[in-house]
């Protein structure tokens, strides 16, 4: 299990040091995400080590929210002094996120039928 955290820390730590050294505006921790994605498709499977770790990490995911509710709460009069357009960039970002998801849909619906498929080569 250790060998398994470690292979996870790992790929975060690649993936800071990709995001340090070459500028991108993307957080270590997302290109890490990507880097073990990678690997886990090339080995086509995930080892049971690495997700046992993960089922761990996932059931005790509401703790790694305390730092962000800690942050909130120490900008809480920040927050009250700009409310209106946090309101409306969340708003307006989910109204967005609705629209595409939608679009997306309808697009990857396309050439189906509504019904069930008639069984191929009988004739009615």
């Amino acid at each position: 299990m250790l060998q398994a955290l470690t292979a996870i820390l790992l790929c975060q730590l690649a993936g800071e040091t990709i995001s340090a050294a070459s500028g991108l505006p993307l957080p270590g921790p997302v290109i890490g995400m990507v880097i073990l994605f990678a690997v886990l498709a090339i080995r086509k499977g995930v080892p049971k080590d690495i997700g046992a770790v993960g089922d761990t990490l996932l059931s005790n995911l509401s703790l790694l929210f305390v730092p962000a509710g800690v942050g909130i709460m120490q900008h809480a009069a920040r927050l009250e002094d700009e409310a209106l357009p946090v309101i409306v960039a969340l708003v307006v970002s989910t109204l967005v996120t609705i629209a595409v998801t939608a679009l997306a849909m309808k697009l990857m619906g396309k050439g189906r039928q509504d019904g069930p498929e008639a069984p191929a080569g009988r004739g009615q």
